[in-house]
This record gives structure tokens, sequence and C-alpha cells, in this order.
């Protein structure tokens, strides 16, 4: 299967890291067309007409209030959930051409909880990201166990390969779960609010490790996020849901704006400029 084509060339600095500022010049590629997408359940619609596409090598944030359809999105893309109407494309293929193991093979999901069931090593649970590429019963081999423990390596969860899963802390299993998605080598990485239950320094360790495989990998991510100022920080562009549909979508700076906030999250807030980056960060005012 043809594999994307990381991006050529280094784009602009932003806080530090890529930044896409060439959106429909044709030197990235479009891991992900979506168009005109609506799906629900129980006939219940929760998306509607939603079009948008992302690139290889960009971050995209989607937020939004609860019951906008930010999880819902992602059943859609990675077929679990059927739709109702729309068309998806991965790399240009129909999305419903693709068998589930080919989906496995490009696209890695990583969702709010990962339930382990059974005390595996954490180096088992990376292992289990190979398993896309395995034939039917065939064993990892060395060049798996090899990939496993690069991508641990990469994500800092080496030093804990032997311990048990249950017993890792909130932060550290994050980091083992993020290795079991880079395991699976994909070009394609979608988040479903990675950093809930997590504390403040273990969130921005992981919006730091997202940033620097969508940067050294060139892959393309989508990142399911409440967390509208590291989203702001980390993101390349945002798309803000309102009621199932595209309220707004563009940079950080261009959504994050008193009136989007006031309009979708029905809060009044102050928006300031960081200090350190210059992105947008929210500031909550105070009930009366």
């Amino acid at each position: 299967m043809r594999m994307p084509a990381i991006p050529s060339q280094p784009f602009p600095l932003r806080s530090g890291w890529f930044f896409l500022t060439n959106w429909g010049c044709g030197s990235v590629e479009t891991a992900i067309k979506v168009e005109n997408l609506s799906c629900g359940y129980d006939r219940r619609p929760v998306l509607e007409d939603l079009t948008f596409a992302l690139h290889q090598g960009e971050m995209l944030g989607v937020i939004g209030p609860n019951g906008s359809g930010k999880s819902t999105l992602i059943r859609a893309l990675t077929r679990i959930l059927p739709l109702s109407r729309g068309h998806i494309e991965l790399y240009g293929r129909p999305l419903q051409l693709y068998t589930v193991k080919e989906i496995a093979r490009q696209v890695a999901v990583i969702p709010q909880l990962t339930p382990v069931t059974f005390a595996f090593s954490s180096l088992d649970v990376v292992m289990m990201g190979r398993t896309p590429h395995l034939r039917r019963f065939q064993r990892e081999g060395p060049g798996d166990r090899d990939i496993a423990l690069d991508a641990m390596r990469r994500t800092d969860c080496l030093a804990f390969r032997d311990r048990p899963i249950h017993e890792l802390s909130g932060g550290e299993r994050q980091r083992v779960i993020i290795a079991r998605a880079l395991a699976q080598q994909p070009s394609i990485l979608l988040l479903d609010e990675p950093t809930s239950f997590l504390d403040l320094n273990h969130q921005v360790e992981i919006f730091d490790l997202l940033r620097h495989v969508c940067a050294s990998d060139g892959l393309a991510v989508l990142c399911v996020s409440h967390d509208l100022n590291l989203s702001s920080e980390y993101c390349h562009r945002l798309m803000m849901l309102k009621d199932g549909r595209t309220y707004a979508d563009g940079p950080p700076e261009d959504i994050l704006t008193h009136g989007h906030i006031k309009a979708v999250f029905e809060t009044d807030v102050t928006v300031i400029e960081s200090p350190y980056s210059g992105s947008p960060q929210i500031i909550l005012k105070p009930g009366d």
C-alpha cells in the first residue's frame, strides 16, 4: 500500500515547532479528507455536514462543548460508526474500501481510557501495537520487539518496560499507550481526550510528546480535547464544533476569540496572548 509522503520542507516555527503555513499549495499531502459527513446513533443525528481535511505533519485540535460530536467524529473516521451521509477518504482512497487491518496499519487511536484487565508488562502492551503487521497466528519476532523498544525509548517509558501496566501512574500509563500506538508505525494518530484524568505536569508532558512525534515523524494528528489552552498552545489548527456542525476552523488566534467562546460555550471569558508563545489563552470570568 502506498505510504504517505512526509513533508519535505521545514515549516516556519511557532512556539518552537513546525507550523503549517502553505495549506493548499500542494506540498503537503492530505491524510484524511471529509466531505459532508453526517452520522449518529439510533437515528439521532450527532454530526451533520462536516467537511474538513487533515494534512500530513499537521496537528488538528477538535474542540467544543459536551455533546458536540467530538468523540463521535473519531468513531466515524475509524469506520466504527457508519455514516448516514457523506464521504471520507484516507490518502485519496475511500475509507470503505480499506479492510480493518489496512486501517490499523495507517491509523492509531488513543482513547480517553484504556482498561487493561490482565497484569501485562508495559512492553507486552506496547508489543500489541505490532498486531496489524502480523499474519494470522504469526508471533512477534525480534524486529517487532526492536520497533516496540524504540517506541518506548522515544516516549520515555523504556525504564519501566518490565513493570505491570496497572502499577504505573496515569502519566506513565498514557506514555505506554502512546508507545503502543507508535509501534503500529501509523501515519495518522487520532486521540480522544489524551490528557483526561492527568495532572497539569503530565498533561504538558503528553502534549510535548505529541508535538514531538508530529514534527519529527510528519504524522497527521487529530486530537479531541476539552482543554482550550493546551489545544491553542500545541495545535497548528483548531476546529470548533457546535451542535454537531463546524462553527469555526482555522489557526488558534482566529478561533479562540471572545465572540466564539461566548457563542459556542455560552461562557464569558477574557482572551489574552501567552507571554511565552503568543498563542491565545483563555481566562474564565468568575460568576456574579
